[in-house]
């Protein structure tokens, strides 16, 4: 997959001292950036650029209340600021890898920042519902430009040594943004008009933005003109539906469930439309995703294990929150403090894999950090209901140590697989992926968590009315429980949210063992020539090479 060496120039070809220097290529380039402090400045504009997108994702969830009462927004119209959001970010995903790798990946990476801002600004001064559902789709766009350009950029930033040590700050900043969106956006709140949760947006993005100007490599010039390939339009066509249908289907699951006929009509054109997008670029000459990368089998198990990561750590971030404030009765910003363990594991494993993946190996750096991420879930799932934050904390901090062991070194490989001009593609594919995982795990693990919680929630002798709000929500049973002030309706309502939230953690933890398994028995493994760099002894340029030939022919 490595692009292939130029014919070397004849001597009478060679410039005269009179003409202007060539360009720098992007490998000199990238070479030279990578030997630079001026690197990690780059990294920091990068991972701003992510941690935004994190932030907006869930900073928006804890203004909904005052939306409802500023701007008269109904049920539908609520779900829809959420939802519209998730739709255009999972759609328009795919597409933006290739048009990267084709115009340029910081060019584009640029232009998707400024959108976001822009949509940020709009959103804050929104004067119906359906204005900030507009705003809220377009970040989607923003969003789904940002996320898989700025690590398609990772690689030309940084050196191969490096890289993994990049992943892990970029995939720290993604993640941070989970839990403190709600911290921020309660803050703004208690301060400020609901406006200001996209407001607070405008001048990180402007920052992101001139750093990014300032700071990223520039796009390597072309020598044919990027629109003589044709655009794979119908590939285009065909993945958008698909993917909106099961986008939308898996939106609608809390209301009408699983066997709802819209969500079976959805999820069956999802289908229908995501087999025939897969048959079509099979055959398609230049088609939008690279199937090929499959092939590969550090692209295909190290997607497959981000994809198992990304499902457990999503379930455990929709249930923590729930479980801080509902039951332990923290607010908004407290909530949010006390899930940043999570995010300390982390960049401990992160700290960690830098010299333990080069003495061990990514196969088995990868088992181990989901072994450890089962054993943090399913630890979590012993939760009683009399047990305060610090069991809590401490089992968050396994599932991001795991978390932080497995995703650095899987990405790693995948990012390894992936030739230089088609990194786009490549991060695209990994991204939309790993979204609509974590899309079909939450409304998944959401059912399963609103299955555990009915089967133990006691509503005997509650007024019609009231046992249905009681029934819908752990916090609208806190509601009843208050206006009645029936103390065994909240203590029964606690008690059985703890027990869906139990479920869901040791769905989790199976998954988290399962994908640990996998790991064990596919993720390549490590070639000679790096167990002998890991016991110092030596190793020249020639076969470390041949160590990673057999490993890609392994």
């Amino acid at each position: 997959m490595s692009a292939s060496r130029p014919p070397a120039q004849p001597a009478s070809a060679a410039p005269s001292s009179a003409s202007p220097a060539p360009p720098p290529s992007r490998a000199t380039t990238t070479a030279a950036l990578s030997a630079s402090p001026r690197r990690w400045l780059s990294l920091a504009a990068l991972t701003l650029s992510v941690l935004i997108v994190g932030l907006d994702g869930t900073i928006i969830n804890v203004a909904l209340p005052t939306l409802a009462g500023d701007l008269h927004a109904d049920s539908a119209q609520l779900q829809w600021i959420g939802g519209g959001y998730l739709l255009a970010l999972s759609v328009a995903m795919l597409p933006v890898g290739l048009l990267g790798d084709r115009y340029g990946h910081k060019r584009l990476l640029l232009c998707g920042m400024a959108l976001f801002g822009l949509a940020s600004l709009g959103g804050a001064f929104a004067a119906s519902p359906g204005t900030v559902i507009v705003a809220r789709a377009v970040l989607g766009l923003g969003a789904a430009t940002i996320m898989p350009l700025s690590m398609a950029i990772l690689p030309r930033v940084f050196a191969k040594e490096e890289l993994p040590k990049a992943i892990a700050v970029w995939t720290a900043a993604t993640a941070l943004g989970m839990p403190v969106g709600p911290l921020v956006g309660g803050w703004l709140l208690d301060h400020f008009r609901w406006g200001s949760v996209f407001l607070f947006n405008v001048p990180v993005t402007v920052l992101a933005l001139a750093a990014g100007l300032w700071l990223l490599p520039s796009d390597a010039r072309r020598t044919e003109r990027a629109g003589a390939v044709p655009f794979d339009g119908v590939g285009a066509v065909l993945s958008a539906l698909g993917i909106t249908a099961l986008v939308y289907g898996t939106i609608l699951i809390p209301r009408d469930g699983w066997t709802g006929p819209a969500v079976l009509a959805a999820l069956g054109s999802a289908a229908v439309l995501l087999t025939g997008f897969v048959l079509h670029e099979r055959r398609h000459p230049h088609p939008i995703v690279d199937l090929g990368l499959f092939a590969d089998r550090r692209f295909l198990w190290g997607t497959l294990i981000a994809v198992f990561v990304n499902f457990a750590v999503m379930g455990i971030l929709f249930v923590v929150p729930q479980y801080l404030q509902a039951v332990l009765g923290h607010d908004s910003f407290a909530t949010g403090i006390r899930v940043l363990p999570l995010i300390g594991g982390l960049m401990a494993a992160a700290t960690a894999s830098e010299s333990l993946v080069p003495r061990i190996g990514a196969r088995a750096a990868v088992t181990l950090g989901m072994a450890v991420l089962a054993g943090g879930a399913l630890l979590g799932a012993t939760t009683d209901g009399a047990d305060g934050y610090a069991f809590t904390a401490l089992w968050l901090s396994l599932t991001g140590l795991g978390f932080g062991l497995a995703v650095v070194p899987a990405t790693s490989l995948v990012m390894g697989s992936l030739a230089g001009g088609s990194t786009g593609r490549g991060t695209s594919l990994l991204e939309t992926v790993q979204q609509l995982g974590g899309v079909l795990g939450v409304a998944g693990l959401g059912s399963l968590l609103g299955y555990g919680y009915l089967a133990r929630l006691r509503t005997g002798g509650l007024p019609g009315q009231a046992a249905d709000t009681a029934r819908d929500s752990v916090s609208g049973a806190d509601e009843v429980a208050r206006r009645l002030h029936d103390t065994g309706l909240a203590a029964s309502a606690h008690d059985a949210f703890v027990h869906g939230m139990n479920l869901v953690l040791t769905a989790c933890g199976i998954i988290s063992l399962l994908a640990a398994v996998l790991a064990a028995v596919y993720l390549p493994g490590r070639p000679a020539a790096s167990r002998k760099v890991a016991r110092g002894g030596p190793q020249d340029a020639e076969s470390t090479a041949q160590g990673m030939k057999a490993q890609d022919a392994a």
